[in-house]
């Protein structure tokens, strides 16, 4: 028997049992579609907090009162009782930091509200920030002008704006130099921010920049302010542009020799780092439970195979008897076992993209699909098939012919 006829074969026996054979499927489906869904939304995610969370350059570092990542509640606790981060710190770091080629502030409140007429919008980031922040950060602008070093120096009621703002609150009508009211206090519109998207349903639109003296004249002088800074270069630059903020800062905050500093920096590598060891503690858990479904596919599989043995023992006897051989019989019943996986994987890849693009469409959460992990998904399957494919396949090709054509169910 060839190859291809034993594939015909299989394929017309699995058609015999629709019902048997699609229940038979569900193991490998939900586990194959799981890795896939698990690949596409970690490396997704992956890719969006390279490029847009933790979107700072190689050669950017941020000092702040608390690290931005918190991984444990003592590190939060202590934290908090940190001495607060001021613009007399921020003064100092711009004067020491001789190999910063910028340095800049910024602080925010993630609670605002935004009127313009009867217009509205809730939950929007209001952020004060130094002029240097635009070129520290990239930001990029659509429309208007960035703020100044005038409008710092004059606390200007003036503000960038992200693109949520302008759609909910002025469509059709040019936001420039329009009086949009912010937390009760009018702010004239200078800037438009090029649109972000959304990330995990939230989206990244939905901000007002402001100069960071007029913020804290709004919102007060009690909260802790960023420091971010920009090296020269990266590498020993950057490194030694971190050490002349941490000196000063040291100096002013009076840590002792020996002590750990008062304060956090961190680089944009700190973060991808932290978030890299998270992101694989989580793809490892996921795997294990697709695995997990897997296996269980696989049992299921192995028993379906050895009733289907038990079922056809007639019909093998006949195919023996007619001169097929062992390798004949063990190479059907294999090909059934794979040909019934690999179904299943190509289901589970179908589903597995289709779950993660419908989330993705549903609540903006980041993914990308690898074609790695749809070949990975496909070798697993046929893996499985092949492994609990071959003692069923042994068994019906172990079965006598003359006690196979006796043989009633």
């Amino acid at each position: 028997m060839n190859i291809t006829e034993a594939i015909r074969l299989a394929l017309q026996s699995l058609w015999a049992n629709k019902l048997r054979s699609a229940l038979t499927l569900l193991g490998v489906v939900i586990g194959v579609a799981a890795v896939i869904a698990v690949v596409t939304f970690v490396s997704g995610i992956n890719g969006y907090v390279a490029e847009k969370i933790f979107r700072l350059g190689a050669d950017v570092f941020i000092v702040s009162k608390v690290s931005p990542v918190i991984t444990n509640i003592d590190q939060l606790l202590e934290g908090q009782k940190r001495k607060d981060l001021t613009m007399d710190d921020y003064e100092a770091v711009l004067q020491a930091c001789r190999s910063c080629k910028e340095v800049g502030a910024s602080v925010t409140t993630m609670t605002g509200h935004v009127r313009y007429g009867e217009q509205s919008i809730t939950d929007t980031r209001v952020i004060g920030m130094t002029p240097s922040m635009g070129p520290i950060y990239d930001l990029d602008l659509v429309e208007g002008r960035m703020i100044n070093d005038t409008d710092l120096k004059n606390n200007a009621l003036v503000g960038i704006i992200g693109s949520d703002i302008v759609e909910n609150l002025m469509p059709g009508i040019d936001p420039m130099n329009r009086e949009i009211r912010v937390d009760g206090r009018e702010y004239r519109v200078i800037g438009v921010g090029k649109k972000e998207g959304k990330t995990l349903g939230q989206s990244r639109d939905n901000y007002v920049y402001v100069p960071i003296t007029s913020w804290q004249r709004q919102y007060g002088f009690h909260n802790s302010i960023r420091i971010s800074g920009k090296a020269y270069g990266v590498g020993a630059q950057l490194e030694t542009a971190i050490d002349e903020a941490r000196a000063v800062l040291r100096a002013r905050r009076h840590d002792l020799p020996g002590e750990p500093d008062s304060f956090a920096a961190e680089t944009n590598q700190n973060f991808l780092s932290l978030w890299a060891n998270l992101s694989q503690t989580f793809f490892i858990a996921m795997i294990a439970i697709a695995a997990i479904a897997l296996v269980v596919g696989g049992i299921v599989i192995m028993n379906i195979m050895l009733v289907s043995v038990t079922e056809r023992t007639r019909e093998i006897g006949i195919r023996k008897a007619m001169g097929a051989k062992r390798s004949d019989v063990r190479t059907q019943f294999l090909i059934e076992a794979i040909t019934l996986a690999a179904i299943g994987g190509i289901l589970g890849v179908v589903f597995g993209v289709s779950i993660a693009k419908g989330v993705t469409l549903l609540v903006g959460m980041p993914s990308a699909i690898k074609l790695w992990a749809i070949a990975a998904g496909m070798g697993v399957a046929a893996s499985v098939g092949i492994f609990f494919g071959v003692y069923p396949a042994t068994q019906a090709a172990k079965l006598d012919p003359i006690a196979a054509l006796r043989f009633e169910l």
